[in-house]
């Protein structure tokens, strides 16, 4: 499977699958709020995050097995590195009131105002911190 058709294949299940939480039990395929939730939520509002999560690891753990040509699993980056990178995502996820399926995903996919500024702040941030790291920064990959 190339790389364009994986990409096709794989947006049209998280489509099919943000379309179909939609459709079944009426919620959002934020992953930021359905993690959150899961802690924060009450009790009755709970199992169907932590299936919706554990869904999401088994797939990849899965597509990793399976797929011969897979992405190659490798860190790129110091463990500080990324657990500061990560931090500051959930600070800016709680900062933006979602995440980049939440917003990007289900909030384009329904013409959402507030999903349109979100977007385009996610990636302009993108597009700047890829610049100053690679080209101001001295890190060129």
């Amino acid at each position: 499977m190339n790389a364009w058709t994986a990409g096709l294949a794989g947006g049209a299940l998280i489509g099919i699958s943000a379309t179909l939480l939609l459709w079944s039990i009426g919620r959002i395929a934020g992953i930021s709020g359905i993690a959150n939730g899961l802690a924060t939520a009450p009790r009755g509002d709970r199992a169907w995050r932590a299936a919706f999560l554990t869904g999401l690891l088994l797939a990849g753990g899965i597509a990793l097995a399976w797929l011969p040509d897979g992405p190659a699993r490798e860190q790129t980056g110091t463990t500080p590195l990324l657990l500061s990178a990560g931090l500051l995502v959930g600070f800016g996820t709680r900062m933006g009131n979602g995440c980049t399926s939440g917003h990007g995903v289900c909030g384009l996919g329904r013409l959402s105002p507030r999903s349109v500024v979100a977007v385009l702040a996610f990636m302009l941030t993108a597009m700047a911190t890829v610049y100053v790291v690679r080209h101001l920064a001295g890190n060129a990959a």
